[in-house]
């Protein structure tokens, strides 16, 4: 779920952070390798047009899409949507460009992304369904229902990673930035050796979200944040995703929101370090009807939010005519 903003610097203090961590070798091998054995198995793939994704299901009733946010994959998606793939929904999480086993193509673009849904669709046979982008993932998201508004009956926009007018001017990586960025992504030893000396810079960063709130929050929900950093593990089959992400979200493009036809819920938290309520509340300026959810507190992961938030969501979703769930 990070932006770009969020490695910068990571890299070379994971570095020093790794070089202390001389005696703990064998918990990270166990640790990498339940991360491997975790996304080996419960994805399917399909030949799209930019060659080969890879998505998971779960749940039982109406179909809903649910895009993973920067640092995800199919296994993310599962996760945010869990309270919904229990109660009355089919949720199909594909995996983005670059994360896991979806291929990488040569224009990795938020509009191709979109384009892939698509070829997503058409292998399950499903026509048309609401979709769910939860931070970068809202970009591919939009655009779909931008694109494809004979497919989208609906869109969710959570903690959305997009364009607001005023959002802070955009800064780009200096060369040794963005070498420190791809030698973190690169290596699940890194990574990992930052989460366990870092943690709370890590929650900070990567997860936007203060870690004083994630400290104070009950054990379910501390739990909730804990999964969602440990399982960007293994986090060198989403390097390509991730760096893709940090150039399309740290600095989004415009989008055309007010074509967009189906009905829409944004969903941000006012705390969120990345700022992304601006987004939300543009979305809902824009887009015809939109209904706008703001919680004061609670970071990018919504933490204190999770029931609330996705209640809220599937009581819009049930709100879609054409959404029957069983």
């Amino acid at each position: 779920m990070a932006s770009r903003r969020a490695f910068l610097g990571l890299g070379i203090a994971a570095s020093a952070a790794a070089m202390t961590a001389g005696g703990v070798w064998a918990a990270y091998w166990r640790a990498i390798s339940r991360a491997e054995a975790r996304v080996a198995s419960g994805s399917t793939t399909i030949p799209s047009r930019f060659g080969t994704m890879e998505y998971a299901t779960a749940g039982e009733g109406s179909p809903v899409l649910m895009v993973h946010g920067t640092g995800g994959g199919f296994d993310q998606g599962l996760e945010f949507a869990d309270r919904l793939s229990g109660n009355g929904f089919r949720v199909i999480a594909p995996s983005r460009f670059g994360y896991l086993k979806t291929d990488f193509p040569a224009d990795p673009s938020t509009a191709n992304q979109a384009d892939a849904f698509v070829d997503l669709l058409d292998a399950l046979e499903i026509d048309r369904l609401p979709v769910i982008g939860g931070s970068a993932g809202a970009l591919p998201a939009i655009e779909f229902a931008i694109r494809h508004p004979d497919r989208c009956s609906g869109l969710v926009a959570i903690v959305p990673a997009t364009y607001a007018p005023d959002r802070p001017a955009f800064q780009p990586m200096t060369e040794s930035q963005e070498r420190a960025m791809r030698r973190m992504l690169g290596s699940d030893f890194l990574f990992w050796a930052a989460m366990q000396l870092m943690r709370d810079r890590m929650i900070g960063t990567m997860l936007a979200t203060d870690p004083g709130l994630v400290a104070a929050a009950s054990p379910a929900e501390r739990a909730r944040a804990e999964r969602i950093l440990s399982e960007i593990l293994p986090v060198s089959q989403r390097s390509r995703g991730l760096m893709n992400d940090a150039v399309l979200a740290a600095d989004p493009a415009p989008q055309a929101l007010n074509r967009i036809s189906a009905p829409t819920l944004a969903i941000s938290v006012e705390d969120d370090r990345f700022g992304t309520v601006d987004g939300a509340r543009y979305i809902a300026a824009q887009v015809p009807g939109a209904r706008l959810v703001v919680y004061p507190t609670g970071g990018h992961i919504w933490i204190g939010h999770h029931e609330e938030l996705f209640a809220e969501v599937a009581a819009f979703l049930r709100s879609i005519p054409e959404v029957a769930v069983g």
